[in-house]
């Protein structure tokens, strides 16, 4: 009896010490970060329950369903400074035509310093082809030297041994093999460009290689953007084109979440109906589509077997009219950052003035002298703030005012604002001669407050 307990006793110390033994070795992989690399199976485990005792939710960990990917940055070098917007696109090989280069080139011509400033173009070279990527590097390297060296540009790719089968899969919607592999294939590649692009922007813009772009688009986006955030509703994607995959804007908060999305159900359906489905299960039940749009299709031949593809946004609007450079003055009270000059500039920014009262005035001054063919003036947003009675009037002969503003001795009406705007065209018909001045003068107070949405002037050369 004696030996059957000593042997129990010897068997049950074994089995301890072989116990304290394992959970030491493996307390010490866990706490100094140590990995069996040929185990991935035991690092899931391991990591799954690291996570279950944490006292932050999964979410906000931001590292939740890891993407077992490597990146190749292929030209420019990654900033460390986050911008307020980064701009995902794809481009891979096509039977027919190329449209990348020239989807850059709209992007940065259409920008201002400022605006170039606030953003990073990351673009996802997709193809297996080694040599077009190649070309088509150099060909970036090119023709972008300057963007590359001031991080507006980056281009990236994903080597094809990280992407799951693209060939083989269930056929949904009656869609042929060659189909299935090439719409799964490109949401692997989104999902890639998502999930590198999340640390780089505030907000994340989804494009295709294929686009123009509105004059301006981020200022107009920013905007839209702010007034969205100034009602405090809850929204998981905005739309600036009403195309496929193109122009929809992402808090990039929700950029990992969405990556792992697009991976998780990558052969299921195109990249456009998973959106849709991603937007209702972030309770956004409508979408939320601007309008004009700020990016249209120009591909002729689609990057699918390059079948002819003639999708065009009907509600795009490439530009905005250039006015030329001027200096302008206002005696009405601007709020906040709403001053008189983004009524003149390029882009989608307004004035916006407190009640006015009658003789309040805002004055345009000319750099240069100019023949006014035609003017436009858009006052109000929705119904409201309308500039309600006014006189649109030109100027000649510059003079410098006790208070330093500059503005002109003598003014011609040309016409009055009604029910908020004012239209006029062949104005040199009636004045020949080069003007100095633009100037808008309230003729009747107001309770309500003003905004001046847009000035726009045609203009035509002086004559010798």
């Amino acid at each position: 009896m004696r030996r059957h307990t000593k042997k129990k006793h010897a068997v049950l110390l074994l089995l301890l010490l072989s116990g304290g033994i394992y959970f030491i070795s493996h307390s010490v992989k866990h706490i100094t970060g140590w990995k069996e690399s040929e185990d991935p199976v035991l690092m899931d485990i391991k990591w799954m329950g690291g996570r279950s005792v944490s006292t932050e939710s999964w979410l906000d960990q931001g590292d939740y369903l890891p993407l077992n990917v490597t990146y190749q940055v292929l030209a420019g070098v990654p900033s460390t400074q986050s911008r307020y917007l980064s701009i995902g696109l794809s481009s891979v090989k096509r039977k027919k035509g190329s449209y990348l280069i020239s989807t850059l080139e709209s992007l940065f011509q259409q920008s201002s310093p400022e605006e170039l400033s606030s953003m990073v173009v990351v673009v996802l070279l997709a193809d297996f082809d080694v040599s077009w990527r190649m070309t088509t590097v150099m060909n970036i390297k090119t023709g972008f030297s300057s963007e590359l060296e001031q991080g507006h540009l980056l281009v990236i790719h994903v080597p094809e041994e990280w992407y799951p089968p693209v060939t083989g899969l269930k056929r949904n919607y009656n869609d042929p093999p060659e189909r299935v592999s090439f719409r799964s294939k490109q949401n692997l590649d989104y999902a890639f460009l998502m999930h590198y692009s999340s640390g780089l922007g505030r907000y994340y813009l989804q494009l295709e290689d294929d686009v123009l772009s509105a004059k301006n688009f981020l200022t107009t986006i920013k905007r839209h953007v702010d007034k969205q955030e100034a009602k405090k509703t809850t929204w998981a994607m905005l739309e600036f084109s009403s195309l496929g995959y193109i122009g929809k804007l992402y808090n990039s908060a929700n950029l990992p979440l969405l990556a792992r999305f697009l991976f998780l159900f990558y052969q299921e359906m195109p990249c456009d109906w998973l959106m849709s489905h991603f937007r209702l299960l972030l309770t956004q039940k409508e979408p939320i589509l601007f309008k004009p749009s700020l990016f249209q299709h120009m591909g002729t031949f689609s990057s699918f077997q390059g079948t002819y593809n003639k999708l065009k946004d009907k509600d795009f609007r490439e530009s905005f009219d250039t006015n030329p450079a001027a200096d302008v003055y206002s005696d009405m009270s601007s709020y906040e950052k709403y001053f008189p000059k983004l009524a003149w500039n390029a882009g989608e920014g307004f004035f916006w003035g407190r009640s006015p009262v009658e003789g309040n005035y805002l004055t345009v001054v000319f750099t240069e002298p100019r023949v006014v063919a035609g003017i436009s003036v858009e006052t109000g947003r929705e119904g409201k703030d309308m500039l309600g009675s006014a006189l649109v009037e030109i100027g000649h002969g510059v003079i410098t005012t006790a208070d330093k503003e500059k503005t002109c001795k003598n003014f011609h009406m040309v016409g009055s604002i009604e029910n908020g705007r004012f239209e006029k065209q062949q104005i040199d018909k009636n004045y020949g001669d080069a003007s100095s001045c633009l100037r808008i003068r309230v003729t009747a107070g107001q309770k309500e407050w003003v905004i001046i949405n847009k000035i726009r002037i045609s203009t035509k050369p002086s004559a010798p």
